[in-house]
């Protein structure tokens, strides 16, 4: 039996590992051996959720980009994570996990009517929009990869989400448009629709957007791996 509360720390490790290019044998193994009761007793709250699972995602998404085995258009779909005797895609911990079984491309509106029993008992209760922030599959406008820790895990989605959001927003007073990330259009149902989009930039850049048009930037997929925020 592993310890309370050290899958958060084991993911991390894994991750870090990743970073560094060192052998992560022994962290994979370590996934592999818990049991699914382990899984659940440990990762009991949305906190741990989140912290754990987004580890999970950046950490294999390299691990995966960097295997001869891997293929850009299934790397998603492909379920090769072993983790608790079972295996998981990429797609299963974003979509099924950490947005509550939502169908990939329905904006967030729709929940998926085929989600496996397995993923719903995993899945977070509450779709918290900030984890397309911290999420990276390796494109060059993806955010850049932190580490989440559950003690701080609500500072570190907060930063990591001003941060991308400053950088990816840019406002015009004269024609009254703001333009962001296109991950916003892309999920806009995980904001709660156009007008909580606009709400959310107007609290991060302290500014009156109501009578401005909501733009979204091209989204470039060039392949960019190894993006990790800088200390």
């Amino acid at each position: 039996m592993i310890i309370i509360n050290s899958l958060v720390a084991l993911s991390s490790a894994l991750l870090f590992n990743v970073k560094l290019n060192k052998n992560t044998t022994v962290e994979e193994q370590k996934l592999r051996a818990i049991s699914i009761a382990d899984l659940q007793q440990q990762l009991k709250n949305d906190d741990a959720k989140k912290a754990f699972w987004i580890n999970i995602y950046n950490a294999y998404f390299q691990i995966l980009s960097n295997s001869k085995k891997a293929k850009r258009k299934t790397i998603f779909t492909e379920k090769s994570i072993e983790i608790a005797q079972n295996t998981f895609s990429l797609d299963d911990i974003e979509h099924g996990i950490l947005r509550r079984y939502r169908m990939k491309k329905s904006f967030g509106y729709l929940p998926n009517p085929f989600v496996s029993s397995l993923i719903k008992a995993l899945a977070v209760q509450t779709i918290d929009y900030r984890i397309h922030f911290a999420l990276n599959c390796g494109a060059k406008s993806c955010p850049p990869i932190a580490f989440y820790t559950l003690e701080k895990l609500d500072k570190e989605l907060n930063f990591v989400t001003e941060s991308f959001l400053y950088s990816e927003t840019s406002i015009d007073d004269n024609n009254k448009t703001i333009s962001t990330s296109k991950l916003l259009f892309w999920y806009c149902g995980d904001f709660g629709g156009y007008f909580k989009i606009k709400s959310v930039l107007e609290a991060i850049l302290n500014q009156n957007l109501a009578n401005y048009k909501l733009m979204f930037n091209e989204y470039s997929w060039e392949a960019q791996l190894s993006n990790y925020i800088t200390d």
